[in-house]
């Protein structure tokens, strides 16, 4: 105890006052002073929400180059504290993404390709099978909306096996805004179906999802079928906006020449794009 006296009154004041203020603070801020250390700076104007999602309500909105502290991050959304003294989330994609801003671009979205390795999903009359277009058109999907600044992902980026009920797991794990799944249809003949449907199974938020897109959807030859609803698992057990899109009949020949056309590939997937903007601008 002697030592410790002797250390005590070696220390200058300013420095006892100074300790004591940082002990206040930490025992204020419940261990989390850390959290405050990194700051960054937003690159466009931002709306400041109360939790980590476009659902949330807006607390503020910041003008571009404002600084705000960082204070965690949190499916895909940062905690943050802005310079008027306020705390909510901003889309960690506000802070270095160069588009204009806008509800599509703070959105997180799950993209389904159907099938995948072991299960080859229908089959076209040449044998082509199911699993290679649903990847295909996913893909051209995924790039056109993270070309509008959407944070996304897809349940299989290549020819690989992905169980139904992993696939809106995904979607509820990394907090997602939509989930979109593609398919082709086939009838038990050939040559006897065509056209293409949007499908959902909750009413609500899938219902308006499954709107938006199916009237985007320009016909390119084929029947537009509408929306309908749809007893699938991958949208059933969704707790997010899901819905199914069979984009044609796979084997009907007149159906799988669109299928397999990269113009109606890249047509379609630009006019989904423009749905489930519309979507979320309404939302």
């Amino acid at each position: 105890m002697k030592h410790a006296r002797h250390f005590d009154k070696a220390i200058p004041n300013h420095l006892k006052v100074l300790w004591g203020i940082i002990v206040i603070l930490l025992v204020v801020v419940g261990g989390r002073t850390y959290l405050y250390t990194h700051k960054q700076v937003v690159t466009q104007a931002v709306n400041v929400r109360s939790g980590p999602g476009i659902e949330y309500k807006k607390i503020t909105s910041l003008q571009p180059n404002a600084r705000v502290a960082v204070i965690r991050s949190k499916y895909h959304w940062k905690q943050v504290r802005t310079p008027d003294h306020k705390t909510g989330w901003i889309a960690d994609w506000y802070f270095s993404h160069p588009n204009p801003v806008t509800k599509l671009s703070q959105a997180t979205i799950v993209i389904d390709a159907g099938h995948g390795g072991s299960d080859s999903g229908a089959l076209s009359i040449s044998g082509k099978q199911e699993k290679k277009y649903t990847l295909i058109f996913a893909q051209k999907l995924a790039d056109k909306l993270e070309a509008q600044g959407a944070k996304v992902y897809m349940t299989r980026k290549n020819d690989s096996f992905v169980g139904l009920a992993a696939r809106p797991a995904l979607a509820e794990r990394v907090h997602a805004d939509a989930f979109i799944s593609f398919h082709f249809d086939s009838s038990p003949d050939e040559n006897q179906g065509s056209g293409f449907t949007t499908y959902y199974y909750h009413q609500g938020a899938s219902y308006r999802l499954a709107k938006d897109i199916n009237s985007s959807l320009n016909p390119h030859g084929l029947d537009n079928k509408g929306v309908e609803f749809g007893d699938y698992l991958v949208i059933r057990d969704n707790t997010v906006p899901a819905v199914l899109n069979e984009l044609g009949y796979i084997n009907t020949k007149k159906d799988f020449k669109k299928i397999r056309s990269t113009t109606y590939q890249d047509q379609v997937t630009t006019e989904m794009t423009t749905g489930i903007a519309k979507f979320f601008e309404q939302e």
